[in-house]
């Protein structure tokens, strides 16, 4: 046998265990690759089942906006004469529904309503259920917009749910209330994260 052909001869050889090495490769990428593909699943899963609902839902049935444009008597609480001021404001009516989806009844703390602006987010409070009936005893004319009020603190039980208007008001006319560009309500909860309803339904304005 030549040296020639012997040398074609291990090249051969050489080429074979290349080959061998690639496959060996080959083979242990594949389950490396579905092991990984494995493991991704197995966290999704653990973080999907981690991902617990929210304690409380709701949401926002009905808005209501009335512009109030109003005029002091001109008189202090003696009776003296002293200048008239005039005030512009709107009030902000929405009926809302809330849901307590845990198994631990659920404080409600207070009822934010927010409107961005283009200076920023303008927030009112939501009037307590009695400062909500004294407004319609003050304004008579506003008794078509009068409904059961919800409470911005009530105690809401497991599976209940609760429903009822709120009011708030913004110190603004309204020709400013017009160009806001957005309406939530933010819901505080204790030791839960608050929140927030944006209205699905347009604002019915009331003159």
């Amino acid at each position: 046998m030549s040296l020639l052909h012997q040398e074609s001869t291990e090249e051969l050889d050489d080429a074979a265990r290349g080959e061998e090495f690639t496959k060996g490769t080959s083979h242990v990428v594949v389950p490396a690759i579905a092991s990984a593909i494995v493991v991704t699943i197995i966290i999704a899963l653990y973080v999907i089942a981690g991902q617990k609902p929210p304690a409380m839902t709701g949401e926002v049935e009905q808005v209501w906006v009335h512009p109030m444009h109003t005029e002091t008597s001109g008189y202090d609480a003696n009776g003296a004469p002293m200048p008239k001021e005039s005030v512009d404001q709107v009030m902000v009516f929405a009926r809302i529904r809330l849901h307590d989806q845990a198994k631990i009844p659920l404080f409600v703390l207070n009822i934010l309503t927010d409107a961005t602006m283009n200076d920023g987010i303008h927030s009112s409070f939501a009037a307590t259920a009695s400062q909500y009936e004294q407004l319609f005893m003050v304004h008579p004319e506003l008794a078509a917009l009068h409904g059961q009020a919800l409470s911005p603190q009530i105690t809401v039980q497991p599976g209940q749910t609760v429903d009822g208007n709120i009011v708030s008001a913004f110190r603004m006319t309204k020709q400013e209330w017009d160009a806001h560009k957005k309406l939530d309500f933010t819901i505080s909860i204790r030791y839960q994260p608050k929140l927030v309803l944006t209205p699905k339904v347009p604002e019915t304005v009331v003159p």
